[in-house]
């Protein structure tokens, strides 16, 4: 075996296979995989313990040397950012049928790039550390990834490329005008959002939020009985996909939620929420 990747939390996996190699096949050379913002590549490389960052990647990374690491044998060391380890676990799962966790992603990209820098053939592994059970709605989910600025999309130049949750890419959630307002309630509390917009088909007949469900059933709670579009305000602002950022800024100032459509066909809402994480995605 020529080399071995591996990643540092407690140090333990680092220290164990360091003492045993050293003694039954002290060739074997050690990488670390560093989640970017960790201290610990920086301390290999130069001795120094700098000031740490901010990943999103569990399990591994320090902001001190752990007391059981052992970096005698460790002879390179990869700085693996939060989008490329989340993207190689991706394309583990996609092209091997391997359900891996945010760490093993950073293990595989570190190895991968080690394997790249190679001049000549060599067997190197590491290790599948953590499952992707719990990464579900979070790397493996589009949307997350996108809001964290980890993933991109075609961009149009227009407000489509504010809206988050995209009607025609079946990821906007929605009400019926029949849909009751227990369902309603339900979606609300289900994807933690205060508004649904009121679809037919494709067109928006009404917008429906928390003020006007606790109009509706403050009275009496089994009106939670009674249907969306009893409900729901059937006067909504709307803006056309080529509006500009003014008639955007306005919509919020009068203190609404912005309905964007293509002609009558309905394609997301925008909230101040969605600007600031675009802002913010342009500072990655």
């Amino acid at each position: 075996m020529d080399a071995i990747v591996v990643g540092v939390g407690s140090g333990g996996t680092l220290g164990g296979l360091s003492h045993y190699f050293a003694e039954v096949s002290p060739q074997t050379e050690f990488v670390l995989a560093d989640p970017a913002g960790s201290i610990l590549a920086d301390y290999l490389d130069n001795g120094h313990i700098g000031e740490a960052g901010s990943w999103l990647v569990e399990g591994i990374g320090e902001d001190f040397v752990p007391p059981l690491s052992d970096f005698d044998q460790v002879r390179n060391a990869y700085r693996i950012g939060d989008a490329e380890a989340f993207t190689t676990a991706r394309e583990l799962l996609r092209k091997e049928g391997v359900l891996a966790g945010s760490s093993t992603g950073t293990l595989l990209a570190a190895a991968l790039r080690y394997c790249r820098a190679q001049t000549e053939p060599k067997r190197v592994v590491t290790f599948v550390c953590d499952s992707g059970n719990k990464y579900l709605s979070k790397m493996y989910n589009d949307h997350w990834m996108l809001e964290q600025g980890l993933l991109s999309k075609p961009q149009h130049g227009d407000l489509r490329d504010l809206i988050a949750y995209r009607h025609d890419e079946g990821a906007a959630v929605s009400a019926a005008p029949d849909d009751t307002l227990a369902i309603v309630h339900a979606r609300m509390r289900l994807y933690d959002i205060s508004q649904l917009p009121v679809l037919e088909g494709d067109r928006v007949v009404g917008l429906i939020d928390e003020w006007d469900l606790l109009n509706a059933v403050q009275a009496d709670a089994t009106h939670f009985s009674l249907t969306a579009g009893s409900a729901m305000t059937k006067q909504v602002h709307t803006l056309q996909k080529e509006a500009g950022y003014e008639e955007l800024q306005a919509t919020f100032n009068h203190g609404h939620v912005a309905v964007v459509l293509d002609g009558e066909r309905f394609l997301g809402l925008i909230t101040r929420t969605d600007v600031l994480n675009a802002w913010r995605q342009k500072l990655r």
